[in-house]
């Protein structure tokens, strides 16, 4: 389960998404997540879907790889389904028992709220998983720096993110090389009610969070040998610049916005949707 998580991974190809720019990157996939609460109707999410299908296609990322991410918050999903499905009020009566009643329009909002879940997971591992972590640092960085004239930290910021992207899966790779060490001492962490689950923990936590520190000092004095100093006087061996692929891709995005306002619109309701 652990290691299915793929949020924070790079998974190396030549693709033209791994070639765009990355600044273009966060911006289309920011974009992306607000057209998942724009859109409402069936056609928008069908379009959405495809849409995503193609870039996927396009990234050369194996789609299996990318709906292995979905196994570590299918509980999540599902929790999300339940909630919306019981919850939801309407006049059409599905199902009806004491307090619970399932309607039309409470079916159809948890539906609703799962493919949105799935294509906002999808989509977001995207990003980090055909961007590296130094192109991830410049393009936030970049993004950041008119913040700079009021104070704002830009570099520093946008390396704090990059950094907890970057060892996201460093983290899961050392929990599950220490599950499996306590299970082979003996420990058991499947029985029991959940407040006895929550102590088989312990033996996980106390650990983790001492090898997380460990790495953080090393990673300080790492960056401190080589004489880091932040943003100050700092150059880069690659220049981020804006090609002909990276305005297309903005055109496209431009483009899709204006497909799922107008079918919001459309629709007889132009209202974010969360």
């Amino acid at each position: 389960m652990i290691r299915d998580i793929t949020i924070g991974q790079y998974y190396p190809a030549e693709s033209p998404i791994h070639r765009l720019d990355a600044r273009v990157k966060i911006v289309v996939t920011f974009l992306y997540i607000v057209s998942l609460f724009i859109v409402n109707t069936i056609m928008g999410y069908v379009i959405v879907t495809a849409l995503l299908g193609v870039v996927i296609h396009a990234s050369k990322v194996p789609v299996k790889f990318m709906l292995r991410g979905l196994k570590s918050i299918i509980i999540i999903i599902l929790f999300t389904a339940v909630i919306n499905l019981f919850m939801t009020r309407g006049d059409h009566i599905l199902w009806s028992w004491k307090f619970l009643t399932i309607t039309t329009e409470g079916l159809y909002m948890a539906i609703k709220m799962c493919v949105r879940l799935v294509l906002l997971i999808v989509g977001s591992s995207l990003m980090t998983l055909t961007t590296t972590p130094i192109q991830l640092t410049d393009g936030i960085e970049y993004l950041l720096r008119p913040l700079k004239k009021i104070g704002v930290p830009a570099h520093e910021i946008a390396m704090m993110m990059t950094i907890a992207l970057r060892f996201i899966p460093t983290l899961l790779d050392e929990t599950d090389k220490i599950m499996k060490a306590q299970q082979a001492r003996g420990a058991d962490f499947d029985t029991g009610n959940m407040i006895q689950k929550a102590k088989s923990l312990i033996p996980i936590l106390v650990p983790l969070f001492i090898s997380a520190f460990r790495r953080a000092e090393e990673l300080a004095m790492a960056m401190e040998a080589r004489c880091y100093h932040g943003d100050e006087n700092r150059t880069r061996m690659n220049v981020m610049r804006m090609r002909g692929r990276d305005y297309r891709a903005a055109v496209m995005t431009a483009v899709y916005l204006c497909v799922v306002v107008g079918l919001r619109i459309a629709a007889g309701h132009l209202t974010f949707m969360i």
